[in-house]
């Protein structure tokens, strides 16, 4: 447990929270009031705790969230035959979206080229995807590439957005993290893999054993308000994969894009998706590092 802190503490100008955006400062500020002076230890501070944490985290998945929304939304009550075509209406949602962050300064400089990253690597591997029959989406609209709906690539953007976010949002710092070159390399090789395992060998057991050995030591430390709590990497990295497999299963209810499986009746996207999206979130961790580089705990 660290000493009391504000609900976004800096500590020093190299800290992510320096990048808080303005509303996030706001919310800082009035959390600090609202919190300030109360109980430190019992049951009280730990719902306090506990509320904060998921505050953070829902405010981390902000972009994802909304984008889960629009695709939810567009099949409950997006009529058929209207004028503009579904996916077309999905995609001048995102960018609305991704607009309305960027005037309402709710993204930093630095999580906007970490969204941008993620949408273009997202959208080269759709259309990848989708011309070898790995899903499909209906084939309407004409804002796309090839098959691939322009709205598809801010999914991607989303996770990117849900990891810088959450860097920042918590302050996190890493004990033995691995050197940015040996991830940079394993992450590469992910990528490739998505791809070249259609025509070579599949070498995903390899690489996910090579994340294991690479992020097994790595213990992660994030702040909540007061409270400072350690877990291991490894961990934190099947959540948010399991909570993406979630969030597809979701969207592919919804019609946003089928696997073959779901063509005559949707069902549960395979289990082993899990381990596809664990490898791919490496992706995205890997390119907040370019931006945020992995620091140590404080020193107190």
């Amino acid at each position: 447990m660290s000493a009391p802190g504000r609900f976004g503490e800096d500590f020093g100008d190299a800290s992510p929270s320096r990048q808080l955006t303005g509303l996030e400062r706001t919310i800082d500020r009035a959390a600090h009031r609202l919190l300030a002076g109360k109980p430190a230890t019992g049951a009280r501070a730990v719902l306090i705790e506990a509320a904060v944490f998921l505050l953070k985290q829902a405010w981390a998945c902000i972009f994802g969230a909304l984008m889960l929304v629009v695709i939810v939304a567009a099949r409950l009550w997006y009529p058929d035959d209207a004028g503009l075509a579904r996916n077309d209406a999905m995609t001048i949602a995102a960018v609305a979206i991704q607009i309305g962050m960027l005037v309402f300064r709710l993204e930093s400089g630095r999580e906007l080229w970490v969204i941008v990253l993620s949408h273009i690597t997202g959208t080269v591997m759709e259309l990848f995807k989708t011309d070898v029959g790995s899903w499909a989406y209906a084939a309407d609209g004409v804002l796309r590439i090839g098959a691939v709906p322009l709205f598809s690539g801010f999914m991607y953007a989303a996770v990117g957005s849900y990891m810088v976010r959450v860097y920042r949002l918590h302050d996190l710092r890493f004990t033995r993290y691995p050197p940015i070159w040996a991830t940079t390399v394993v992450a590469v090789a992910i990528y490739a893999n998505f791809f070249t395992h259609h025509y070579i060998f599949d070498a995903r057991w390899i690489l996910l054993a090579s994340v294991v050995l690479l992020w097994a030591p790595t213990v992660m430390h994030f702040r909540i308000w007061r409270a400072t709590l350690k877990v291991p990497l490894l961990l934190i990295f099947v959540g948010v994969a399991l909570f993406i497999w979630i969030a597809e299963n979701i969207a592919t209810l919804s019609g946003a894009w089928l696997y073959p499986s779901q063509t005559d009746g949707w069902e549960l996207v395979s289990g082993q998706k899990i381990v596809s999206w664990f490898l791919l979130m490496i992706i995205s961790v890997v390119m907040v590092t370019w931006v945020y580089r992995p620091k140590r705990p404080e020193v107190s």
